[in-house]
């Protein structure tokens, strides 16, 4: 089996980061896409698809440190579909990709953090993986 999504789009917010009852960091942040098409009568059109992106530890810090709305971003990882019941009773859904690999594209970059030699962040690189208990949301 196989399940890796690789997006490379901008962040449309600033990312926000919390920390889990056991203290690992965690930062969510959406990134938009954009596809252009030609329709079958010759119309040229823009089709923008979001993508809510999840990181973990280490990895989370430093997204949350160094992304801000409009910044562009490669992300590769998985996607996790998961489940919680609404104030209205109603099962509720969301698909997230969670970030397994964050690099830095275009903009200007942080000085500090070029010092730190690192213009590509995995999660291999920090913690393992965190159970979906640990989830703040």
């Amino acid at each position: 089996m196989l399940n890796k999504v690789m997006v490379i789009g901008n962040l449309g917010a600033d990312p926000e980061m919390r920390y889990t009852a056991n203290g690992s960091a965690v930062t969510n942040f959406n990134v938009a896409t954009n596809r252009e098409y030609t329709t079958g009568d010759g119309e040229r059109r823009q089709e923008t698809e979001w993508f809510r992106v999840v990181t973990w530890n280490r990895l989370a810090e430093i997204c949350s440190q160094y992304l801000s709305k409009g910044r562009q971003v490669y992300v590769e990882g998985r996607l996790q579909t998961r489940s919680w019941e609404g104030q209205d009773g109603q099962t509720r859904y969301t698909t997230e990709l969670i970030a397994q690999e964050v690099k830095f594209l275009g903009g200007q970059r942080d000085a500090s953090y070029e010092r730190a030699g690192a213009p590509s962040l995995g999660a291999s690189d920090f913690a393992g993986d965190v159970e979906p208990d640990d989830l703040p949301f």
